[in-house]
């Protein structure tokens, strides 16, 4: 029987030449073909065989953010260590890849042996932090040959993964090489320990130190004080077509003196000018702010990036998409101002969203009429809009203090 991890590395490396082929036709694929022939020159480049280094791997994106505050605690605790920072998506690195808080930011080579060993070479890390999901066999298994202490950091799991399967073996035998996990809940603990695997620690979400950070910043925005007026604002940030369906038959409909703001995910000029054209209100664009009379102003669509965590502060009310098909969008960036967060009725494996909707402080809906209905109860009652934020800000302030936990581990190896 061929062994598995033979088989492995076949599929990993026929994965690699299909993917180059993929990328004569998809822009995204490019990506993240092309990409990864900077990685190694770049490694060549900035990383010194004298150097101590500290490498961090995270998917995307919301992984960046979960291993954030550890980066930056890193960064400053252990100055004389050279930070490594790797992407597997383009939708992470090509956002990040300037960013300060690594010395050096590059894309995940592929996992097979010839790459692993290369990598590891040039880098030689002191300590590995992989963030939540990510599992590779070929770096866990080098990386365990070499002795190098290797965490997995925000880590949580399900029944579904398979880690817990019959056929699993391979990857639960992978996934048993890390020094140490660092779980966000009870469960991914007791299923860690059903198969074995007890050097575990229940820490929390990391991206909860990070949005607690958010408040003791400068939020403060000159078009959104003209804007909002004094006035109750509804901030619905990331939406899809779905999501907007709904909100701007409620802006269309309503009588109640409200202030409207869409931060859609998908700010293209021509999506942008749909939602536009489908609302009766004044409506005026981020980009057409000028010096327009923003108090006459009923919703204002931001048609631009970065500015939506700031722009959650002034909301009494948020609206978080993703909820309806493509999946639930960051929660945790409305919850820290203290506000009621409405989403789309999908909202499973997202803990943060599963915990606030069990303790009320994120509140789902199905339908158009459950969206109205949702709206005139807390319109009705200011007081409710008041308690049910409290429950947010409650939960982010009692379940931070991950990041500390996992340096306070990191100290005993650097």
């Amino acid at each position: 029987m061929m062994p598995l991890r033979f088989l492995y590395n076949i599929l990993i490396n026929l994965s690699w030449l299909v993917l180059k082929v993929v990328a004569l036709f998809n822009a995204k694929i490019k990506l993240f073909v092309q990409g990864r022939k900077s990685t190694f020159p770049l490694l060549e480049e900035k990383i010194h065989p004298t150097d101590n280094t500290i490498w961090m791997h995270v998917a995307s994106l919301g992984e960046f953010e979960q291993g954030l505050p550890i980066l930056e605690r890193l960064r400053s605790k252990y100055p004389e260590h050279k930070v490594v920072l790797s992407f597997f998506s383009p939708s992470g690195y090509e956002v990040k890849k300037n960013s300060s808080v690594a010395d050096v930011v590059v894309y995940l080579p592929m996992d097979s042996n010839s790459k692993v060993k290369r990598f590891l070479n040039l880098v030689n890390p002191d300590l590995v932090i992989f963030v939540k999901y990510e599992v590779w066999p070929n770096y866990l298994h080098h990386l365990k040959i070499r002795n190098i202490p290797t965490i997995l950091v925000s880590a949580i799991f399900s029944k579904r993964q398979i880690y817990f399967k019959s056929f699993g073996g391979f990857m639960r035998k992978s996934l048993g090489m890390f020094n140490h996990y660092f779980v966000q809940d009870k469960k991914s603990k007791v299923l860690l320990e059903s198969i074995g695997i007890n050097n575990c620690t229940i820490g929390g979400d990391t991206r909860l130190d990070r949005v607690s950070e958010i408040l003791n910043r400068n939020n403060q925005l000159d078009f959104m004080d003209r804007f909002k007026n004094n006035q109750l604002c509804l901030v619905a940030g990331s939406t899809w077509p779905e999501d907007e369906k709904i909100l701007i038959s409620y802006i269309n409909n309503t009588d109640e003196k409200v202030k409207f703001v869409i931060a859609p995910h998908e700010i293209k000029p021509v999506h942008v000018d749909k939602i536009a054209s489908a609302l009766k209100k004044t409506v005026l664009r981020y980009s057409e702010l000028g010096n327009q009379n923003l108090k006459e102003v009923d919703v204002l669509i931001i048609d631009t990036i970065g500015l939506l965590t700031k722009i959650y502060s002034y909301a009494n009310i948020a609206y978080v998409g993703g909820g309806f098909a493509t999946g639930l969008h960051n929660t945790m960036e409305p919850a820290v101002f203290g506000i009621p967060i409405i989403i789309g009725p999908q909202f499973e494996g997202f803990k943060e969203a599963e915990d606030l909707v069990n303790k009320g402080g994120i509140i789902p809906i199905s339908s158009q009429d459950s969206f109205d209905n949702l709206m005139r109860d807390l319109l009705n009652k200011p007081i409710s809009i008041k308690n049910i934020g409290n429950i947010n800000s409650n939960y982010i302030n009692s379940n931070r203090g991950a990041a500390d936990l996992i340096m306070k581990y990191i100290s005993k190896i650097l």
